[in-house]
């Protein structure tokens, strides 16, 4: 639930920020959204505070993105990850460029929630937006590595079967935006669109190659791409707003425990993007809980 839309934020941003004091022996009642990212990476900052002695609250996967970031902004909970690219819909800035370069996504999106007493922490690199990706064995015959690179291997008539929805092929921020930016367009043949939004039947439908896919509608993170051997083709012209998930956590919890920034730093810093599809998979394709993925997942980090 990495996107979110206007109509189901607006409401949520129009709530009052309550400033009220946190003790130090205060609980950090900590949340998430409900899809499988937002269970690990609600885990993993659950779990890191725990394990530094900072008391907390599990309200983790409490629903999508209009939900969760209601009820921080009414108090009711105190720190969850949400994705820089999210600001564009929280702060009505949808048609900007900021969302397209990381720094400045993250900036613009820390500057406007500061001054709602709400403290954008150290983000992870993996970036979490739309994708095309293709069979890894099409991408190593033919040195597929960007989308740069797909645009070369059509023009010299590659084979070339895309999985996506019917929102990703129609939406001028996805399908139509790569193919004017890279300089190609895929036709009816090259098109198996797909009902809903569910990038498991896309990634799916290439990996079984299905009326003859070999490429699919993903998300960078997306947990099965590694296991489904699919590999995402890096979108080098910046044309999908950028997608970091970090932790977002009230001023007065974090002037309570101010440790809570130097610690998830920490772990968010190793965050890249093969390493967050690695944990997603753990618990999509694997079927582990979050709940183990993060401890061991931090087990890993504090041996090494």
């Amino acid at each position: 639930m990495r996107f979110a839309t206007k109509s189901t934020i607006a409401l949520g941003c129009l709530s009052l920020l309550p400033f009220a004091s946190v003790n130090a022996d205060d609980a950090v009642v900590v949340s998430s959204k409900i899809d499988t990212e937002g269970s690990v990476l609600g885990e993993l900052i659950m779990q890191t505070l725990e394990r530094h002695d900072i008391p907390t609250e599990d309200r983790l996967q409490l629903g999508g993105t209009s939900v969760v970031r209601s009820a921080l902004e009414a108090g009711e909970i105190d720190l969850y990850p949400e994705y820089t690219g999210n600001g564009a819909f929280f702060f009505d800035m949808a048609d900007s460029d900021v969302w397209k370069d990381a720094e400045q996504a993250y900036e613009t999106v820390r500057e406007r929630d500061a001054e709602q007493g709400l403290v954008w922490l150290t983000p992870a690199s993996a970036n979490n937006t739309w994708a095309m990706s293709v069979r890894r064995d099409v991408a190593e015959a033919h040195d597929l590595e960007t989308l740069d690179d797909l645009a070369d291997y059509l023009k010299d008539g590659g084979e070339f079967k895309f999985a996506a929805s019917a929102e990703f092929v129609e939406s001028e921020q996805a399908l139509p935006a790569f193919q004017e930016a890279y300089g190609f367009e895929l036709s009816e043949d090259q098109l198996l669109i797909l009902s809903g939004g569910n990038t498991a039947a896309t990634m799916r439908a290439a990996a079984e190659q299905t009326s003859d896919v070999n490429a699919a509608m993903t998300y960078g993170t997306d947990g099965g791409l590694n296991a489904l051997e699919l590999v995402v083709l890096e979108d080098s012209r910046g044309v999908q707003p950028v997608y970091q998930p970090s932790p977002v956590v009230r001023e007065s919890v974090l002037e309570a425990y101010p440790d809570i920034d130097e610690l998830l730093e920490e772990v968010f810093n190793t965050l890249d993007l093969e390493t967050l599809q690695k944990l997603n998979a753990d618990v999509a394709v694997n079927g582990m809980s979050p709940n183990n993925v993060a401890s061991d997942y931090l087990d890993s980090l504090d041996s090494d």
